[in-house]
């Protein structure tokens, strides 16, 4: 109810008598919150574990402090009047209680009764539906939106995509602007992520059914680290956010964003944006802006954030393991003089081939990008601005959706390139789409094997499981199959546009990357509703969602005999 009238304050203009009514009821809530906890405590069967209460302490002694702000008590702390006087805070105080209650629920999902791939699906679905609700609030635009509007710019930030029927930064309001940033940062790490980490968070532990799922969800290798991982992907995820922000908050031209709340709000929507891959600007034009356009250290700062949003939580996680191990290495050695036990494949296979799929594909897309647009695009550049350019031009096309140029001035050739780059996409368990550098590289390293003779595939003295393989496979064919569909009903439903940019719309809807030849706005109601399906097709891909209509058999005792299909 208190997050209800929240978005009712917010989402609409309220009158003396409501405010002052909405007043009293926050105060309420506020009271109910802080006894709350202390109930808890008291009564056995609800009563937390130990490191929990102590974080309910923590949260207690907030909300007695705004409490006490609120009621006027106290008058003779000032610093205590000083720091919770502002309004803003019992919003916070309120947001937090609601983070608290609903952590305290029973969430227990059986795997009998569903999946972690149908529950994958269903966060995000839902999500959508409520980023739809809170867009139509009437304080969420300058103008208002119509329903399937709003349904597509929800859909494309909770799927990080950043495709646009309207323009970000003039068509909504602040309030309209900070839901669209909140969809992409719970869509971009996960809905279940944030749910489940603050239900572990705030109740000290959990059912060993819940960590059954969530090890499926988070690629876990171990059932005992899925919270780790859960805190490990919220903290890292934290911590670039910030300091991308501050960086691109030094960036920032004085002259061109005066006021300083302006200036924070562009580098946190622009650090997070950028981070989840999203690519949503408050730029009308992104980052080819006339202002922004030669702004070459926040298009450093912007590709790199999209690059490390790109590579994948478990990439981060194992280069974290080897700078600790060479650092324990090094230190050892230093003062202790001991050599340390040796520790083989730090690096696993997976980062392996990420990295050098990742490393090839921006190298060779960035000199190509280079060459094709040296006298189009790129013309009115430096080398330096050439070369930075070009590099955003090809990174970006990998699911992250920003533009540093004029993207229906390219060449043909370079568009082929975006083409492909954008159905590479990122890497596994990153914030981005497309089908991953892992199935293209674990798809070539076949076509090596079956040319060699070789019944399997061998890289790094290791061999590639039948698994891997077959869903690599299985995600190329499905992939193509949902472009191609897409294409056929975008072409069948707005005839009068050009099969170029109507193939381009639905590789970048597939790949959740954003980039358009401009004509997304320009697209029938039917076409919208088809690029919705597939954004959000792309975001859980559609192997997630085959495993999830299909019941997943249960044993495989028996082996039939096996025949040859003739191939070629």
């Amino acid at each position: 109810m208190a997050v209800l009238v929240e978005i009712f304050d917010f989402g609409f203009n309220q009158s003396s008598f409501i405010t002052k009514a909405i007043e009293v009821f926050y105060t309420s809530i506020l009271i109910i919150g802080i006894l709350l906890i202390p109930f808890r405590w008291i009564i056995k069967h609800l009563r937390p574990k130990f490191k929990a209460i102590l974080i309910d302490t923590l949260f207690l002694l907030f909300l007695l402090s705004v409490a006490t702000v609120r009621l006027n008590f106290f008058k003779e702390l000032d610093l205590l009047h000083t720091i919770f006087s502002m309004e803003g805070w019992i919003y916070v105080a309120i947001l937090f209680i609601f983070i608290r209650e609903f952590s305290a629920l029973d969430l227990n999902f059986k795997r009998k009764t569903i999946t972690p791939a149908q529950l994958f699906v269903i966060s995000f679905i839902l999500l959508i539906i409520i980023g739809t609700g809170l867009l139509l609030l009437p304080n969420a635009t300058n103008s208002g939106i119509s329903l399937l509007n709003a349904l597509f710019t929800s859909t494309s930030a909770v799927c990080v995509t950043g495709l646009i029927v309207v323009d970000t930064g003039s068509y909504f309001t602040e309030l309209g602007q900070g839901i669209i940033l909140l969809l992409i940062q719970v869509g971009g790490i996960g809905i279940m992520t944030f749910t489940s980490y603050f239900s572990y968070f705030f109740r000290g532990g959990t059912t060993f059914e819940n960590q059954l799922m969530l090890s499926d969800m988070t690629n876990a290798e171990k059932i005992s680290e899925v919270f780790g991982t859960l805190k490990k992907i919220i903290f890292i995820t934290l911590i670039i956010e910030l300091v991308g922000a501050a960086v691109i908050y030094s960036s920032i031209d004085d002259t061109i964003i005066p006021l300083l709340s302006d200036q924070i709000f562009f580098s946190v929507f622009h650090s997070i944006s950028a981070f989840c891959n999203a690519g949503f600007s408050t730029l009308s034009d992104s980052l080819y802006d006339i202002d922004f356009r030669f702004n070459y250290p926040l298009h450093i700062v912007i590709s790199l954030l999209f690059v490390l949003g790109g590579l994948g939580f478990p990439i981060a996680f194992n280069i974290v393991k080897y700078v600790q191990h060479l650092l324990v290495n090094k230190l050892f050695r230093f003062l202790f003089r001991k050599r340390v036990i040796h520790k083989p494949w730090v690096i696993n296979l997976n980062t392996r081939i990420v990295f050098i799929t990742t490393s090839i594909l921006v190298a060779v897309g960035t000199v190509l990008f280079f060459a094709f647009e040296y006298d189009n695009t790129l013309a009115e550049h430096d080398l330096f601005g050439k070369i930075v350019t070009s590099f955003f031009g090809a990174t970006t096309p990998r699911t992250a959706g920003f533009n540093s140029v004029d993207m229906s001035a390219l060449n043909f050739s370079t568009l082929m390139i975006l083409f492909l780059l954008m159905w590479i996409g990122a890497s596994p368990a990153s914030t981005g789409g497309g089908i991953k550098t892992s199935t293209l590289a674990i798809a070539w390293l076949n076509f090596i094997s079956i040319a060699k003779g070789k019944d399997r595939i061998e890289v790094f003295k290791r061999e590639i499981s039948k698994s891997s393989v077959n869903r690599a496979f299985a995600i190329i064919s499905l992939s193509l199959v949902v472009i191609g569909l897409g294409i056929f009903l975008l072409a069948s439903f707005d005839p009068d546009k050009d099969l170029l940019s109507l193939a381009f719309e639905c590789f970048s809807a597939y790949s959740t990357v954003g980039l358009s030849l401009g004509i997304t706005a320009k697209l029938s109601a039917a076409s919208k509703g088809v690029l919705i399906v597939i954004m959000i097709v792309g975001r859980v891909s559609m192997l997630t969602i085959l495993i999830a209509i299909f019941r997943k058999i249960s044993y495989l005792n028996y082996r039939y005999p096996t025949e040859e299909i003739l191939i070629n």
